[in-house]
């Protein structure tokens, strides 16, 4: 019987095959691979590359190398880059996307940007919670989360934007603490011994800062949300299974693993396929 030789059909054809997935951190960050918001996109890429013939490399990128996605694009190992995140990579990403077609990533977009993105509308995710905490009766907020990350800049603009059609004071405390549970608990831990005031409202730029904040606050004899209201942001599938239920503004994931492999099918055949937002939904549950 004749079996068909992938090997021999991609070197005929000049494709590796393969897509390169890659998580840009910033230089110094401890956020590991193993990040739920990470491994949850993850693997619905691997699905839907898998369902267009496509062989996924991941890889973890040290942001402390400015040739960090030089390398992987020039490789001739892969067929094109989708990012999981931007980081504080912005500049690097816009400078290689500007002679390597192929390249998607999932974050936020910027204006005069070069690169492609897809991601949700993070300005309106951050209001949305903001909105509905106000609502709720809280006026004092606190925002966590570190804006050195485009999405959690937009995410706090958000925020502040309601804040401001509300009537109040946008110099809020800002916490800059990482993606990581750990040091997410460890600097939301630090602000909260330092004896600063208790927010009414706490707007977490992800589920796993929120519930960092959680943690911490109960740590304290704080509770949640009688003493403070708690948003988080992705709505990943452990935010209704905790105590309380986590408010959260969903991104709808399924939908953008596709629209990702989607432009950067389109970019591997020569298009110059557009960005794509999508819109983010409130879900709210008992933590708020």
């Amino acid at each position: 019987t004749f079996r068909l030789n992938v090997m021999a059909r991609k070197l005929r054809s000049g494709r590796a095959g393969a897509v390169g997935v890659l998580m840009p951190v910033s230089q110094g960050s401890r956020r590991q691979m193993s990040d739920p918001f990470f491994m949850s996109l993850i693997a619905l890429l691997a699905d839907a590359l898998a369902a267009r013939g496509y062989d996924l490399l991941l890889s973890r990128a040290d942001g402390g190398d400015p040739d960090w996605l030089d390398a992987l694009a020039s490789s001739g190992r892969v067929d094109g880059v989708i990012l999981i995140g931007q980081a504080d990579q912005w500049q690097v990403i816009d400078r290689v996307a500007a002679r390597y077609l192929p390249l998607v990533a999932w974050g936020a977009q910027l204006p005069g940007q070069a690169h492609c993105t897809v991601g949700t509308d993070n300005r309106r995710g951050g209001a949305l919670a903001a909105r509905h905490l106000f609502d709720r009766g809280a006026r004092g907020f606190a925002f966590f989360g570190d804006p050195v990350n485009p999405e959690v800049a937009q995410r706090l603009e958000g925020v502040r934007d309601e804040l401001a059609a509300g009537g109040l004071s946008t110099d809020i405390p800002v916490i800059r603490a990482g993606f990581s549970a750990q040091t997410a608990h460890e600097e939301i831990s630090r602000w909260l011994d330092a004896g600063n005031p208790l927010p009414e409202a706490i707007v977490a730029a992800s589920d796993v800062l929120a519930l960092s904040a959680v943690r911490a606050l109960a740590e304290r004899g704080h509770r949640v949300p009688a003493d403070v209201r708690v948003t988080g942001y992705d709505d990943l599938l452990f935010a209704s299974q905790t105590m309380p239920p986590l408010t959260t503004v969903r991104q709808d994931l399924a939908s953008g693993a596709d629209h990702l492999v989607d432009l950067l099918l389109r970019r591997i055949g020569g298009e110059a396929a557009p960005s794509v937002v999508i819109e983010p939904t409130l879900v709210v549950r008992g933590s708020s």
